[in-house]
């Protein structure tokens, strides 16, 4: 298909949404240490690795925490994160996605998988799509989160495809803007104004087509 010859999709709010789980992981963390959470200031934390955002929230409590008590906190966030997630299933995977991915596949473009959760893994492997991944970098492979680039370029890397051939899909700024620094043509997936970074806009990944995407990809080379 012309000269695509990877797309790297990101997790959450691309594939399946696990937003509902993470905002309630985070509200009972909150609520433990008496923090005012709300889904407003959730929105904040799209995007961004697990540390980065638990350090928003301390922000709003007033109180200093050692490198210790932050990472007893954030492994708590993910312990009900992780028992929530126990209840997916190939179901919930977002509509259209399975179809897109099986057309990429068809025309021998290769897949891999950038996502900021630790659990991606785990996740994938409910929703029963590990095998149309070839590749999946979480946020155990990198040191940096997105804006940077690398999770991006890990994947390129493993894919063995160059960036200016891979296409990747994000439905967060923070992952459109790390798409855009790896020299990647990028997907928005949601609203046109935070996404503006993005080469080419959808609602949702029902919207997602294959002729579209390398007609676009064309156009912007």
């Amino acid at each position: 298909m012309g000269s695509i010859k990877a797309v790297i999709f990101d997790l959450d709010g691309v594939i399946t949404d696990t937003a509902e789980y993470h905002f309630l992981a985070w509200k009972k963390l909150a609520d433990d240490l008496d923090v005012p959470f709300d889904r407003e200031f959730n929105e904040k934390l799209k995007g961004i690795g697990r540390m980065e955002s638990l350090e928003l929230i301390l922000e709003k409590s007033g109180k200093t925490f050692s490198v210790e008590e932050k990472e007893r906190l954030a492994s708590r966030k993910n312990e009900h994160y992780r028992t929530l997630i126990q209840r997916i299933t190939p179901d919930d995977l977002l509509p259209g996605i399975r179809g897109f991915i099986k057309e990429i596949k068809k025309e021998g473009i290769v897949t891999g998988l950038a996502s900021a959760s630790k659990n991606a893994p785990f996740v994938i492997k409910r929703l029963k799509i590990e095998d149309l991944l070839d590749t999946v970098v979480d946020a155990t492979k990198v040191e940096k989160g997105k804006p940077d680039p690398e999770i991006f370029l890990t994947a390129t890397k493993q894919l063995g495809v160059e960036p200016a051939k891979c296409v990747g899909v994000e439905d967060a700024k923070a992952g459109v803007q790390a798409i855009k620094r790896a020299g990647m043509f990028a997907v928005g997936i949601g609203d046109q104004n935070t996404l503006s970074e993005a080469d080419w806009i959808v609602s949702a990944p029902a919207e997602l087509s294959l002729h579209e995407l390398y007609q676009r990809y064309q156009n912007s080379n």
